[in-house]
């Protein structure tokens, strides 16, 4: 029998192992149905008990191991042949008791219970559509993937919207400063109806520049 470890403490007095493996169910109730339906959720996670004695020429040194280890709750690597089978990595210890007996002068008799530590799932990662296929909208009949090519060229026409809205109000500005020049809008200036025409159509353009950003910031 290979000498139980806890990472590099060695327990070689051990006493009693027990190793225990768990399934979660969920207990559901079905009409009409004799018996009770177990509904599997997973595995629990694999548990070991020890119990031992920390002999005395290492007593000292094991216990202050295993107090900081128990004390820091951080994963441990365990090794024994019970657990050879159940390709554990990693556990933690659930709990630490040590016993000094009266009369066993430096030996400490402990009880530690592990149980195991899986690494975490990968992180989840979006399909295409937001991640959505799961919910069925592979079935609606079209891919939506093409709807790609189609918010680029509606993205691209709101950019031309902006421009064109630019170009207008700017040239708005320049008739009214030509306007404004020597106070020519209150000597009949000839070109004051153009001015006030293209006035409207710079309002109208701001709007339009307005619904072009919306546009474009809906299509990123």
């Amino acid at each position: 029998m290979a000498t139980p470890m806890i990472d590099d403490v060695e327990l070689k007095a051990v006493q009693y192992i027990r190793q225990e493996t768990d399934q979660d169910y969920v207990r559901q109730k079905v009409a009409s149905l004799d018996g009770t339906l177990h509904q599997k959720l997973g595995r629990r996670s694999h548990r070991v008990v020890l119990t031992g004695y920390l002999l005395p020429a290492t007593a000292d040194d094991d216990l202050k191991k295993l107090q900081e280890k128990a004390a820091a709750g951080d994963e441990v690597t365990f090794t024994a042949d019970i657990t050879t089978a159940l390709s554990i990595d990693k556990m933690v210890m659930e709990s630490f008791r040590a016993e000094q007996q009266v009369g066993l002068a430096g030996q400490i008799a402990y009880c530690i219970s592990l149980a195991e530590s899986p690494p975490l799932p990968p992180p989840a990662e979006l399909s295409s559509f937001g991640g959505l296929d799961g919910f069925g909208l592979g079935d609606l009949g079209f891919d939506p993937g093409a709807l790609g090519g189609l918010l680029d060229d509606i993205g691209n026409a709101a950019g031309a919207i902006m421009d064109a809205a630019d170009a207008a109000i700017n040239a708005v500005q320049q008739l009214a400063a030509l306007a404004n020049l020597g106070d020519l809008a209150n000597i009949g200036n000839p070109i004051k109806p153009v001015v006030d025409k293209v006035g409207e159509l710079g309002s109208a353009g701001s709007a339009v520049k307005d619904l072009a950003g919306m546009i474009k910031g809906l299509t990123g």
